[in-house]
């Protein structure tokens, strides 16, 4: 490759399925990416839709709700979807490592184990005969059996059972999330042991977030440094390398032809595998956004607005019954063809929400 630094971050969007796809379900862009960053449940649906075609917000909903995807504590310590096919491999992989970082806060909280075995066993037998119940309805369950636990502390003995494959998300009843029992809604399948599924990680996330260093996947799986230089070992005759000054980026060769026509503008959710899945990030940053955060002055947890490959401003939406606004805030003045492709991701949001979306600048 003649100039790696030059093509790193087209690359990146092509991986990411961003510029490129052939996905025409939620299922499709989920298993390609591994597991997809979702506290951020309504935001995370709209970035699996960028990724595919034709995906409505309902289509992603009913997805969900029919298990096609699940939702679950995995990775590192926060949601994210993951398929059934791979969720249980998966846990097994990276269960262990988050509760290892999750075990002082329980100390602190005073949730020993006998505590969250208990709760396990109640968690059991209320979701037992492919029952799923809300959050409050857990809690309710725990007090019957005297075990209270309220706000953090609840949310971390959920978490628990998730990290230990005792439960997992159920479909939604009306606005609520509901959990399940993991073995209701993932399948056994053939247990793999614990390198092949390292090499299987590795190869995951170089294919579809690479060009990637070691460091950005240390991030993103929660392993460590020296389990990520395994898988990358693993995967070595798969991969291939570029160097952009002292960093070696890790990826898989596509042999699909670059489209011809791309979106060059792109209203991504917050917490979006194209920056959140990277340590590293200056590869995705426009020069003004990096004084900015010198500064002191960017939300990184905005929605970003993505023009070119580079996040160059935020934006927010505010959804009624009948119409949308999109309210965009760049870091700097929007050319004619940055106008356009704000339109044309208006235009990709309004079918997704099925209604029509309009978009005003505002200062930021």
């Amino acid at each position: 490759m003649k100039d790696f630094a030059a093509e790193l971050t087209p690359q990146r969007l092509r991986n990411q399925r961003l510029t490129r796809t052939t996905f025409r379900s939620p299922a499709e862009v989920v298993g390609w990416l591994g597991a997809v960053q979702s506290q951020d449940y309504a935001g995370a649906k709209w970035g699996l839709a960028q990724r595919a075609t034709g995906l409505t917000d309902a289509v992603v909903e009913q997805a969900f709700n029919d298990g096609a995807i699940l939702r679950t504590h995995i990775l590192r310590p926060t949601w994210h979807f993951v398929t059934p096919a791979d969720m249980r491999w998966m846990m097994a992989l990276s269960g262990p490592r988050v509760s290892a970082r999750s075990a002082p806060y329980l100390r602190k909280l005073e949730l020993d184990s006998s505590l969250i075995s208990r709760s396990r066993k109640v968690f059991e037998r209320a979701l037992g005969g492919g029952r799923f119940l809300t959050r409050k309805e857990l809690q309710q369950a725990l007090a019957a059996a005297r075990i209270a636990v309220t706000t953090i502390r609840l949310a971390f003995v959920v978490m628990q059972a998730e990290l230990d494959a005792v439960i997992c998300s159920g479909p939604r009843r009306g606005k609520d999330l509901t959990y399940a029992l993991f073995d209701d809604r993932v399948p056994g399948g053939t247990a793999i042991d614990r390198d092949e599924a390292l090499a299987r990680l590795t190869l995951r996330f170089f294919t579809s977030h690479g060009p990637a260093t070691i460091r950005d996947f240390v991030w993103w799986s929660g392993l460590t440094v020296q389990d990520a230089r395994v898988g990358v070992a693993a995967a070595a005759v798969t991969l291939a390398t570029g160097v952009v000054g002292d960093r070696t980026y890790y990826f898989v060769p596509s042999k699909a032809a670059a489209p011809t026509v791309v979106p060059s503008g792109f209203l991504l959710p917050n917490y979006d595998e194209y920056l959140v899945a990277y340590k590293d990030r200056d590869a995705g940053m426009s020069t003004i956004l990096a004084q900015r955060m010198v500064e002191g002055t960017f939300d990184a947890y905005a929605h970003p607005l993505v023009l070119d490959g580079k996040l160059a401003g935020t934006w927010r939406r505010d959804v009624g019954k009948k119409a949308a606004r999109v309210s965009v805030s760049p870091f700097g003045r929007l050319s004619r063809q940055n106008s356009h492709s704000i339109d044309e991701a208006t235009k990709r949001l309004a079918k997704f929400l099925g209604l029509p979306v309009e978009w005003e600048r505002v200062r930021n």
